[in-house]
């Protein structure tokens, strides 16, 4: 035995309103590696989602094990309101 850790295939769903299934997976370490892969990746796949100019969004990551059974769920929420009267015309997403 070398004592690397055996890794295992996991799903991120990715839920914002629609669901898109991931159906290649990744492989990680552990829940360690998935905690990791979430947190990484969550912000990076929500950011270009975002609503123009303000607005409310729930972004969420569940993952799947090689068995289909969930393991773990993370949530990202965005909640935007302008402040005042004058609301800015926003053209372009904010990166």
């Amino acid at each position: 035995m070398t004592g690397e850790a055996s890794l295992a295939r996991y799903f991120f769903d990715f839920h914002d309103g629609e669901v898109r299934r991931d159906a290649q997976g990744t492989e990680c370490a552990g829940p360690e590696d998935v905690r990791r892969e979430v947190l990484n990746t969550l912000p990076e796949i929500a950011r270009p989602r975002i609503p123009k100019g303000g607005g409310n969004q729930a972004f969420t990551v569940v993952v799947r094990n090689e068995n289909n059974v969930p393991v773990y769920v993370a949530t990202l929420t965005f909640a935007g309101a302008w402040m005042g009267e004058a609301v800015p015309t926003v053209e372009e997403p904010i990166e």
